[in-house]
């Protein structure tokens, strides 16, 4: 596991095409020394064919020494195992990715032995970063299986009212994403406070808050 290296804290999810947003791509790119890694979600996936936009992106963040994590459902353990492996070698061999966000990622120790083989498969496939977003706190085992655990993923009202669990995992660096977040609200301490070596924020809420950039990475008019 490699994400103990000194970077930044920012751990971006944006899911937007860059030939739409490209003054969102530009400032995330300028931001480069407060990114710790961008998700690349091309289409819920790496998509069926190479996108030129997102290779783009892929190579400028990689050249501003940003991880770039290729984007794959695993449907809380349901997917075949295959078809998650085939969206990462698809990210690798398309876009040069250099890490894996496995998303829907189950919790319970039930699943552990799926995600340790999609583990597996991602290392010799040349993974150097592996995030599990499970969304909520999963089963301290999780923390022998990847470098970053996402324990939380939902609303600002949800977070700022949450009561969190101890953890008693060790291994991986935790992640809190949290969208409708307002500016000024003071996300960043309280992320901290609660343990998240990681986070997010953005404003964005609904069906698709992540298509916003996080507080402070505002695209220039």
């Amino acid at each position: 596991m490699t994400a103990s290296d000194p970077r930044g804290t920012l751990l971006v999810p944006y899911y937007e095409h860059p030939a739409v947003r490209p003054a969102e791509w530009r400032a995330l790119l300028a931001a480069a020394p407060r990114l710790h890694s961008v998700v690349l979600n091309p289409a819920s996936g790496p998509g069926e064919r190479p996108d030129p936009g997102f290779a783009e992106v892929a190579a400028g963040l990689r050249a501003a020494d940003v991880r770039v994590l290729g984007y794959a459902d695993t449907d809380y353990g349901r997917r075949p195992h295959a078809d998650v492996v085939a969206d990462l070698d698809r990210h690798r061999d398309w876009y040069g990715v250099d890490g894996a966000f496995l998303d829907q990622a189950a919790s319970g120790p039930g699943e552990l032995g799926y995600y340790r083989g999609l583990a597996a498969a991602a290392w010799g496939a040349g993974c150097r970063t592996l995030v599990l977003n499970h969304g909520t706190l999963p089963h301290p085992s999780y923390a022998r299986v990847a470098d970053v655990l996402v324990t939380f993923e939902g609303t600002w009202q949800t977070y700022r009212a949450l009561r969190p669990a101890p953890w008693d995992g060790a291994g991986a660096k935790l992640c809190h994403l949290v969208h409708g977040v307002p500016p000024g609200a003071g996300f960043d301490a309280l992320a901290r406070a609660r343990g998240a070596d990681l986070h997010c924020a953005v404003p964005g809420a609904g069906d698709h808050p992540w298509g916003t950039l996080p507080h402070g990475l505002e695209a220039a008019d």
